[in-house]
């Protein structure tokens, strides 16, 4: 078995953050990371980010990456970065089992633990839905911007948040034709200065719209598509067909959490959150002491809240181990002063009303 002092799961944005600030206090670190290049969904973002300097505001997700990395590796051998390991499991005395490279199997127990795991895709329920063709915006970003992939010629983009309009514009500077965005809602959910984009390329964006069917035998070939009434129920009638090879699903993100399940950490629904989230302190830390959760684990947000979540959670960790540095308290209310300020704003007063759901005090 591994002995470690503080192990981090996943190394996106807040846990490459958190290992940063935990390492910066003098805690030793190990950080998992099922994928084999670190990064999160920052590898895959090539759009400049939003927000302040703190959280590298005019910068691309990929950029960030690289910026985070590069500070990892002053810290030398006080942090150990493992990839292609995934955590499997997760129990008593903070042990954890781990599977890497798809065939070594091994058992990790860490004095205090960061489940910084991140999110998965929301799908969405119609005929003919698993036809190849139809993925998650992750997937696109993934293939254009991880491995330089075309996905297809025609695409439906199905979510007019940021991520699906911002991935609309990528696919259309890569050449690729998008030939409508709609969604269900009754107006769009995306910063009009990435929907202002699309609208000057002439791409309509189609509010109060759903997929009725994907059409095709042994691959997407077409989509049906209907407006929704105020109760999101399909309009007959108002069907339209779009000759598409790819449909792509914006439709949000729901917190990866089952470790933290699996444990016994006092978990709740939270639909502000998007999903089943752990009850946790200001100072991220679940109902099971040492055991600590950063980013969209806790609760969907943007990459610039999950990078101050990790900073704020790798500190608090690392201090629960004894590593408590002179300007701790200094360092932690400016974390939490961050947070405050990325959460301001009427997006912000759901995450706040999702947080105090799952508030847990301080003892």
């Amino acid at each position: 078995m591994k002995e470690v002092e503080l192990l981090i799961i996943g190394s996106g944005p807040a846990g490459l953050c958190a290992a940063i600030s935990a390492a910066s206090s003098g805690a030793s670190v190990l950080i998992l990371e099922r994928s084999f290049r670190p990064g999160g969904q920052l590898i895959k973002q090539t759009h400049m980010f939003f927000g302040s300097e703190s959280q590298y505001a005019s910068h691309r997700g990929v950029d960030i990456a690289g910026i985070l990395l590069k500070k990892l590796e002053e810290y030398g051998d006080r942090i150990e970065l493992m990839l292609n390991s995934t955590a499997v499991g997760f129990y008593e005395d903070n042990v954890v089992t781990v599977l890497r490279d798809e065939k070594e199997y091994f058992k990790v127990r860490a004095g205090s633990v960061i489940c910084a795991t991140g999110a998965f895709e929301k799908s969405l329920a119609f005929p003919n839905n698993d036809l190849p063709g139809i993925y998650g915006a992750g997937a696109v970003q993934t293939l254009m911007n991880v491995y330089g992939i075309q996905p297809g010629n025609r695409v439906l983009m199905v979510g007019a948040g940021n991520i699906g309009v911002i991935v609309s514009y990528q696919l259309m500077q890569a050449g690729i034709e998008v030939v409508a965005v709609l969604d269900a809602a009754p107006r769009i959910g995306a910063y009009l200065v990435h929907a202002s984009k699309l609208a000057r390329m002439g791409v309509p964006i189609l509010t109060s719209h759903t997929v009725k069917e994907a059409i095709g035998t042994d691959c997407l070939e077409a989509a049906i598509v209907c407006e929704v009434d105020d109760r999101f129920r399909p309009i007959p009638g108002t069907e339209k067909r779009y000759d598409v090879d790819v449909m792509c699903i914006s439709v949000g993100l729901s917190p990866l959490n089952e470790l933290l399940a699996m444990r016994g950490v006092e978990m709740k629904y939270v639909p502000q959150l998007s999903g089943q989230v752990p009850m946790r302190t200001e100072n991220c830390e679940t109902s099971i002491p040492g055991i600590f959760v950063a980013g969209d684990a806790s609760g969907i947000e943007e990459a610039s809240s999950a990078m101050a979540e990790g900073y704020l959670a790798g500190l608090c960790a690392a201090a629960k181990l004894g590593h408590v540095p002179g300007d701790f308290e200094q360092r932690r209310k400016e974390y939490l002063s961050q947070l405050d300020g990325l959460r301001s704003g009427p997006v912000g007063d759901r995450i706040r009303a999702g947080m105090k759901i799952t508030e847990l005090k301080e003892e």
